[in-house]
């Protein structure tokens, strides 16, 4: 009897350490890292965001862009650490293609949504002096120059891989495709004159477009945006993309699984709070993105549901490795 006493005593204490430990959460600073580089949508969501969270959440979290490996590195990194709130990963779409792409065994239905904070519209950019306007004069173009139109690309399972096998699913177009660690530096890249197209998100092409920098010759949505008057919708041109749409690439924080209940909820309660920043709200419409800030089920439904569209429509255009069926991933 002595002995069980003492074992419920020692668990008790346990207890009130665990919950002393939950309750001075964050007792240090947090690592955020970043899935792409500098100056993309990515770092421009994450960065708009996390210092009103931070505020929220009464603590300092530190980002870091760790790019490669189409954001699968920056995943690695997260999973590799201790599932206790300072180390969250700041990723966009791409994880949910990495199992049936070949590029990792995680996905974000294998971590914790912290907030699925904003998804997007997609977007063809191109070169101001490239010899088309509309979606249809560059398919033209591009089928009279076979492999000669450089599009930029982020890689497998990113927002450039799923909009080019849209475009392709409908299209007999060949071009060639110039990898970046982010549509940051391939943004950049395109006002440089190394790259003549580039499929991106709207918020992260809208101001070199207003100043100019470049045009607008797609957008991949079925109905007109405000942000862009006078560009028509990409199913004008090709009304096969309307299978797709709409369709956008989404920006979200995760947390490794196992990760106790009452951090979790301390880390999504403060970017719900960051989301409804004036500062952040303003960004983000004025950038085109749409703001979710979604977690929990409701963020799992979403996530599940984005996973099943792309992991099908990657497998249908003929470059995934493995099918989605081999993961349990239902066909949309």
């Amino acid at each position: 009897m002595r002995k069980t006493v003492l074992g419920l005593a020692v668990l008790a204490a346990m207890a009130g350490g665990a919950a002393a430990a939950d309750d001075s959460y964050p007792a240090k600073e947090i690592q955020g890292i970043i899935q792409w580089g500098a100056g993309g949508s990515t770092d421009t969501v994450m960065r708009s965001v996390t210092p009103h969270a931070a505020a929220a959440l009464g603590g300092n979290i530190v980002m870091q862009n760790k790019t490669g490996g189409v954001g699968a590195i920056a995943l690695r990194h997260v999973q590799s650490q201790k599932a206790d709130g300072y180390t969250l990963l700041m990723g966009a779409e791409n994880p949910q293609m990495y199992k049936v792409l070949g590029l990792g065994t995680d996905d974000y239905t294998d971590m914790i949504p912290i907030s699925v904070l904003a998804r997007g519209v997609p977007i063809f950019v191109a070169a101001n002096d490239a010899p088309y306007d509309t979606m249809a004069e560059f398919v033209a173009y591009a089928k009279a120059h076979p492999g000669e139109v450089r599009v930029g690309s982020t890689g497998p399972g990113g927002l450039t891989s799923i909009v080019l096998a849209m475009l392709t699913s409908q299209e007999d177009v060949d071009f060639t495709r110039v990898p970046y660690d982010g549509d940051g530096p391939a943004l950049t890249a395109l006002q440089g004159g190394a790259l003549d197209v580039m499929p991106v998100v709207l918020g992260a092409g809208i101001e070199a477009v207003k100043a100019g920098r470049m045009k607008v010759i797609g957008l991949v949505d079925t109905e007109a945006n405000p942000l862009l008057p006078g560009v028509a919708p990409v199913t004008d041109d090709i009304p096969g993309f309307a299978d797709y749409l709409p369709w956008g690439p989404f920006f979200g924080v995760f947390a490794k699984k196992g990760t106790p209940d009452e951090i979790v909820a301390k880390l999504q309660a403060a970017y719900a709070e960051g989301a409804q920043n004036p500062d952040f709200v303003k960004l983000m419409e004025d950038r085109g993105f749409i703001i979710m800030a979604v977690s929990g089920d409701e963020a799992m439904e979403f996530l599940e549901g984005y996973r099943s569209v792309s992991s099908w429509l990657v497998h249908d255009a003929g470059f995934a490795k493995k099918s989605p069926e081999e993961f349990g991933i239902p066909r949309p």
